[in-house]
């Protein structure tokens, strides 16, 4: 369970205040697969990084009775000086898990070759995504962030980014932030839509569909990936 208590958010840009969270008060149950929808610049990876702990809110609070993950695929916290093993090797100590099983884990998966062994500085943007999903992918979490990560890197590498990411889910939740309604029927059984600052949630994944389709204008068989503004 996540429960969501009075959380607000905003940012002043050049002037202009922009509100994230107002005033949001939402539960996500235990092991529910919640699809966070909204238009372009709606904040959506900003809820995410709030729920993550990597941003905080202005005011109020963010419970979890278990363990969430940091947001799935993020790769701006690898240490650009250190390899990819050695940064998988930390983030092992820091998680608690076994380090060698990690490590062994995101090199079969992330199939960097002898990259996974050079400095991340020297990583192409596609190289970090799959470092990053297969580090993500391989600590067990009650609940799993995930802003379009699925989208990343060639056609196999996603073909097995979401068989893993189905894998994984079906014994834990997950907030999924995409543009694709495919994924979302294929990955979550529930939607919250964020509009204006106000998050409402469906536990009807095609009413919450519909909703969401009528604001944006978009079509319902619709499966461009786009980035998250």
């Amino acid at each position: 369970m996540i429960k969501i208590t009075n959380l607000n958010k905003e940012f002043v840009l050049r002037g202009r205040r922009k509100v994230v969270a107002d005033n949001i008060n939402v539960t996500f149950p235990t092991g529910a697969s919640v699809a966070i929808l909204g238009r372009n610049g709606a904040g959506k990876s900003t809820l995410l990084s709030m729920i993550s702990g990597a941003i905080e809110p202005d005011t109020g609070s963010i419970y979890s009775d278990g363990t969430i993950s940091w947001p799935v695929g993020f790769s701006g916290s690898f240490h650009r000086e250190l390899s990819g093993c050695q940064n998988v090797r930390f983030i092992a100590r820091v998680y608690g898990v076994d380090s060698n099983a990690l490590v062994e884990f995101v090199k079969e998966f992330a199939q960097l070759g002898k990259h996974f062994y050079l400095p991340v500085r020297t990583y192409s943007s596609g190289m970090r995504s799959r470092l990053a999903f297969g580090a993500s992918m391989g600590v067990q979490f009650d609940t799993y962030l995930v802003d379009e990560v699925t989208a990343v890197g060639d056609a196999d590498f996603r073909i097995r980014s979401r068989i893993l990411f189905k894998d994984r889910i079906r014994n834990s939740g997950a907030l999924l932030v995409t543009h694709s309604m495919q994924k979302v029927r294929n990955m979550c059984d529930s939607a919250a839509i964020l509009e204006d600052g106000k998050l409402t949630y469906y536990t009807d994944l095609e009413y919450a569909i519909s909703r969401h389709l009528e604001t944006v204008g978009g079509d319902p068989d619709d499966d461009e990936d786009e980035e998250e503004g």
